[in-house]
């Protein structure tokens, strides 16, 4: 088998049991009027406590939101009634990296679309093996939604992972593409993650305006102590992942925080991950698995 070896598969492995026992025990502790902060941080202390690092911050995206939504310092937001939630969870083991999403429906409304969401996942997982073009998976994705009334979200995309790489190259789109370049590896990590919403909807997301996911992008010089010793943790504790800002808290003194923070941020020396709305404001589902591609199909990770 190409791409990893046999000590990077274990590690890939025990990433996947980790967030595996960390999301089923999430799915059960989510409620309506929840604080999101207490999900957030129960998920990332999870992933630490069974021995994993969190590959990014927990993802809490409700209704219209599709993704890229965890919860800032001090969060007053709480999980609406009658909502639908989408917990998006990354561990890491010495960079080697799972991402798995669900949907959690507090609205019997939905119920069919968050089935569908799954369905598309478990579909394209029963398709997918060495060599298939991305784009005949993405229009299997999409017949599997069509097929039950419903929409995909055409400009979100599955994606390749690599250590300490959360997008590493090939995107596996949730529609037909005209690409039959993009192929499927042996021994490749990907994960798939069909999102889906009404037949109404635009059927795209858009950027809003909160930013609450930053990553480390390049090293800049700094006169500002603060700024220098904050880019300096980032780098060292997170590398090329995505970080919140709850995890820098005591990292500098808390007068100096914002503005060390703003100057790395329009320095680019970070950059920001906006949270994604679907355009015309309708609810989304996802589901999501992350998968190793063996001679004869796939071994689902997560």
């Amino acid at each position: 088998m190409n791409g990893f070896d046999k000590d990077a598969i274990q590690k890939f492995k025990l990433s996947g049991k980790i967030l595996r026992e960390t999301r089923e025990e999430m799915k059960h502790y989510v409620r309506e009027g929840m604080p999101i902060i207490d999900v957030c941080e129960k998920t990332e202390n999870l992933i630490r406590k069974k021995g994993g690092k969190p590959a990014f911050p927990c993802n809490v995206s409700i209704n219209e939101i599709a993704a890229h939504y965890t919860s800032p310092p001090n969060d007053k937001k709480r999980i609406p009634e009658k909502s639908i939630v989408k917990l998006d969870l990354g561990v890491h083991v010495d960079g080697y990296l799972t991402d798995s999403e669900i949907t959690i429906c507090f609205n019997p409304e939905y119920t069919s679309l968050v089935k569908t969401a799954e369905q598309a996942l478990k579909t394209a997982i029963n398709n997918i093996h060495p060599g298939i073009s991305t784009s005949t998976l993405g229009a299997i994705i999409e017949k599997t939604i069509k097929s039950r009334g419903f929409k995909p979200i055409s400009n979100l995309t599955g994606h390749q992972i690599g250590r300490y790489l959360i997008h590493a190259g090939t995107s596996i789109p949730n529609v037909s593409r005209m690409s039959f370049f993009s192929k499927i590896k042996l021994g490749g990590v990907y994960a798939i993650e069909p999102f889906v919403t009404l037949p109404n909807a635009i059927g795209k997301v858009k950027n809003g305006d909160e930013v609450t996911i930053f990553r480390f992008l390049k090293r800049k010089s700094s006169k500002n102590p603060y700024a220098k010793r904050l880019l300096k943790y980032i780098e060292e504790n997170f590398r090329t992942l995505p970080f919140a800002e709850r995890w820098l808290q005591n990292v500098v003194p808390k007068e100096h925080y914002r503005e060390a923070f703003q100057e790395l941020l329009s320095s680019k020396a970070l950059m920001g991950y906006p949270i994604f709305i679907e355009a015309s404001g309708k609810p989304v589902a996802q589901a999501e698995h992350t998968v190793l591609i063996v001679e004869d199909g796939c071994i689902i990770l997560t």
